[in-house]
């Protein structure tokens, strides 16, 4: 097996204790991601003894006024102290906050000239204190058409941040499910992004159900993603569409190559 597979526990068996889920996906060889932390007992998730690829790595914030990169940085330290007590891999942002139903806060209509060199002084302070801390963030790309009006949220956007920063404590989150519904071309945009992957997330679409149940070829995907030299974590960020169990499976078998 080429890749490190993990899965969203946030998504799966909604109805069991956090720990209960993390236990579950250690017992079947997998990795944790996880959302946000306050939900959590954390003392418990600990003692689960489970590998965490990646969390989010803040509460509130935002990448593009002086104002919301503050409240960032502060969330940021807040919950990387989090991140360093369960041992999480990646620490994961996005151009800004987002609410209930993935809805961005605040939602913009439009982008005013000068917000990608305010982001990029932002995420430079980021990696300054990932650098003292010794952990790694993530920026995550995201769609359009479930979250309108976030900034920075296409794959492109993503990458012409990731890559102008250009600092290892720094990487892309490539969620392959966002890049489907925003821009198509997934094995391209893997391709571009490729010196910057931190992690891959993947989901089908529609439905955003485990792969094969909807009309993305995840085993051409998973053999791609090999070829070009890929091998770092891929993390199932979906629901079941029937039994946890099975769809687990089936994404394992998805990316075993």
């Amino acid at each position: 097996m080429a890749f490190q597979l993990a899965a969203c526990a946030e998504m799966l068996w909604r109805d069991r204790p956090m720990s209960w889920r993390a236990s579950r996906l250690k017992e079947m060889g997998f990795g944790v991601g996880l959302w946000n932390w306050p939900a959590w007992d954390v003392a418990a998730l600990v003692k689960t003894g489970a590998t965490f690829t990646i969390m989010n790595g803040y509460l509130q914030g935002r990448l593009t006024d002086a104002e919301g990169a503050d409240l960032l940085l502060k969330s940021a330290r807040e919950t990387l102290q989090v991140g360093q007590r369960l041992g999480v891999q990646r620490l994961n942002l996005h151009g800004t906050g987002l609410g209930d139903f993935g809805l961005p806060i605040p939602h913009l209509a439009a982008f005013a000239p000068g917000m990608e060199l305010r982001a990029r002084d932002t995420l430079h302070r980021i990696c300054d204190l990932a650098e003292r801390e010794g952990v790694t963030f993530t920026l995550e790309n995201l769609n359009p058409r479930e979250h309108p009006g976030c900034p920075f949220g296409s794959t492109a956007a993503v990458l012409s941040l990731v890559s102008a920063v250009n600092r290892p404590q720094l990487r892309i989150n490539l969620d392959l499910y966002h890049t489907q519904i925003g821009e198509g071309d997934v094995i391209r945009w893997a391709e571009a992004c490729l010196p910057w992957i931190g992690e891959v997330q993947v989901a089908d679409n529609p439905g955003r159900c485990e792969p094969g149940t909807g009309e993305m070829h995840w085993p051409n995907i998973a053999r791609a993603l090999d070829a070009m030299g890929y091998s770092g974590p891929v993390g199932m960020e979906a629901f079941a569409k029937g039994d946890e169990t099975t769809a687990l499976e089936a994404f394992r078998a998805a990316f075993t190559l």
